[in-house]
């Protein structure tokens, strides 16, 4: 049921929906509190998704959302991951941007995002459309956003943001390539034995995973 994405071409067609599931071995399925994605899947996001000759780890740089209110950068903890090739040289940077979203950060179901921002793209107060126009310049050409979410509970019923972030990220200049669930689990026979993480909503036992890349003008 694991697919990657790794060497594929990047064409105007979303990509299908892909299913991540930990190896037999791994004993941590989900991830630790606060984080969004397993050790596991973010170990496969740098040697797999990106498809790098060897499966050498592709330079990674990971933050974690917590809110949106005007000053969000100051308050964004990042977490670079690189090789020791990659920190000598002084002019790469990485290629993907992994945003981890917490759930309270995540748009409400009747939440209607700005399509255009403010009259100055990217300005703090514009919330996810202001997040979206920032990490698109700071992406190089062909480079990747990834979000990382998983289901909010409003009303004591769980929803899904998804839909209105990839809206907002396309406005942006991203284009949206393909949705990838992480499963935090195992699969035993025909069953799936899940690993509920400790600070999720009741009941969620995988989170979503959306790739997107940058287009530049021509």
């Amino acid at each position: 049921m694991s697919r990657s994405t790794a060497s594929r071409p990047l064409t105007d067609r979303p990509l299908p929906t892909t299913i991540w599931l930990p190896g037999p071995d791994e004993p941590n399925a989900a991830p630790i509190p606060g984080a969004v994605l397993p050790a596991w899947a973010l170990d496969k996001i740098r040697t797999e998704f990106v498809g790098r000759p060897g499966h050498r780890p592709a330079p990674l740089l990971k933050i974690a959302i917590r809110d949106t209110a005007p000053g969000m950068d100051a308050r964004i903890p990042p977490t670079p991951f690189t090789t020791p090739a990659d920190d000598e040289d002084a002019t790469n940077r990485p290629s993907i941007l992994l945003a981890e979203l917490h759930p309270d950060a995540l748009p409400a179901p009747d939440d209607d995002l700005p399509a255009g921002g403010s009259e100055m793209p990217g300005a703090l107060e514009d919330s996810w459309p202001g997040f979206f126009h920032r990490a698109h310049r700071l992406l190089p050409e062909d480079g990747f956003l990834l979000l990382a979410t998983r289901q909010r509970r409003d009303s004591g019923q769980l929803t899904d943001p998804l839909g209105a972030l990839i809206a907002s990220a396309r406005t942006a200049g991203f284009r949206y390539l393909q949705h990838i669930v992480v499963v935090y689990g195992h699969p035993v026979g025909d069953r799936l034995i899940p690993t509920f993480p400790a600070d999720a909503p009741r009941g969620v036992a995988h989170c979503d995973l959306i790739a997107l890349s940058a287009i530049r003008p021509a």
